[in-house]
């Protein structure tokens, strides 16, 4: 194979014997369109440090780059050359696989020392190992585009391993591009060995396979620890009363997994403060235990508005954790602010809705068909105000706050 892979580049790579210039490669008749001249004055300014002219140049000139970029990536010693012969081919390798103008200039931003890499030794037993599997073309390039640290690791040693246990999880072969991308700090053979083994657990308690639908982050850091910690976890999860055939199992084994016994301490006691009762928390968690990786800030933020301003009791909010996940500005105050217009014009009345059931954790077609598309002739403002091109403020209106329970 690798004998093979030598003799392919050297028929897609041959360069002049007196120049090994990007215009030299039979396999490519153009010049790529950001290639330009730069003069190293115009590039660097009167500060450039000793020996970067034509590094930087060449960034410039060959990769896209910036100058601003080109020259920290010097600074920060990430990539030298004194010589265009290795990146040249560098490119040249990556574009005959089918890599984009743009597609090379974001990998050299995420990894410029690739250029300085042996592309006939180093790059090419790879990027033929991709193709072997069916990832070639825009695909490849997407994949380690979000992942290019992957061309660093050794293909005997790495990247073969980390795919071939990738595969005994159930990834369909179409799916394992997504899974390079976005799984790029966990593709490591310990790693992966890891999730392997502690997917293979949760089959066993029969934990749902939509579950265990891997590419949500949430979901990797979960599998990813060592064993003993994983089975700890686990137990943990199930004596909370969540089974493992829950459909948020995961999530939960997710957030026990990033909190340890001090901060689940801390969360509870901060809760508390909200109004929150120990059986409120343990509603919400079993609801939705992902509201738990809200920062305390951004509860806060959400609990004052949702309780202060529009009346919710915090047990409510227990009812509906999910809307704690949501965004306060782009998500929670559009619709708060559909439902405060419909409720000083007449439109509805408290208590002919849950609020916090059907107006915050409804779909956003649901809402607009509900609240808003029913009452366009009576107030037409509302579609601009749930869009939040208008705000309250902007009508002479907004949230009010009382003594006692607060209401709208």
């Amino acid at each position: 194979m690798f004998g093979i892979c030598c003799k392919r580049l050297q028929l897609l790579l041959v360069p002049s014997s007196t120049d090994y210039s990007v215009t030299h490669f039979h396999c490519f008749q153009k010049i790529p369109p950001f290639i330009r001249t730069y003069s190293s004055k115009s590039v660097l300014g009167s500060e450039k440090p000793q020996g970067c002219s034509f590094t930087v140049s060449y960034l410039i000139s060959s990769c896209g780059l910036s100058p601003e970029v080109a020259l920290s990536l010097f600074k920060k010693q990430r990539v030298h050359f004194e010589s265009p012969e290795k990146p040249d081919l560098v490119i040249k390798l990556l574009k005959h696989y089918g890599f984009s103008d743009t597609h090379i200039s974001d990998i050299v931003k995420k990894l410029p020392e690739l250029l300085s890499v042996n592309a006939e030794k180093t790059l090419l037993p790879k990027l033929d190992f991709f193709g072997s599997i069916g990832l070639t073309g825009t695909a490849l390039a997407q994949a380690l585009c979000g992942n290019p640290i992957v061309l660093k690791m050794s293909l005997e040693n790495s990247i073969r391993p980390c795919y071939d246990i990738v595969k005994t999880l159930g990834i369909p072969d179409d799916k394992v591009t997504r899974f390079i991308q976005k799984s790029h700090w966990m593709f490591k053979v310990k790693i992966l060995s890891n999730v392997a083994h502690n997917v293979s657990v949760l089959r066993s308690l029969q934990v749902p396979q939509s579950s265990l639908f891997l590419f949500r982050p949430p979901n990797l850091v979960a599998v990813s620890t060592d064993a003993d910690k994983f089975k700890e976890n686990v137990n943990k999860v199930m004596s909370l009363g969540l089974h493992p055939s829950s459909c948020i199992f995961v999530k939960a084994l997710y957030v026990i997994s990033v909190l340890d016994e001090s901060k689940w301490a801390q969360r509870m006691k901060f809760y508390s403060k909200y109004g929150w009762t120990e059986d409120d928390f343990m509603l919400a968690f079993r609801k939705n235990p992902i509201f738990m990786t809200v920062s305390e800030k951004t509860f806060s933020s959400k609990m004052d508005f949702l309780v202060n301003k529009m009346g919710l009791q915090p047990a409510d909010m227990s009812e509906h954790p999910t809307v704690l996940t949501y965004s306060l500005e782009k998500w929670i105050i559009p619709r708060c602010s559909v439902i405060r217009v419909l409720l000083l014009k007449g439109l509805i009345r408290n208590g002919e809705f849950s609020f916090a059931g059907t107006a915050l954790m409804g779909r956003k077609n649901q809402f607009l068909d509900r609240f808003v598309s029913k009452y366009q002739e009576q107030a037409p403002e509302l579609l601009s105000i749930f869009e939040g091109k208008i705000g309250l403020a902007d009508l002479g209106l907004g949230f009010e706050e009382r003594d006692g329970v607060k209401q709208m």
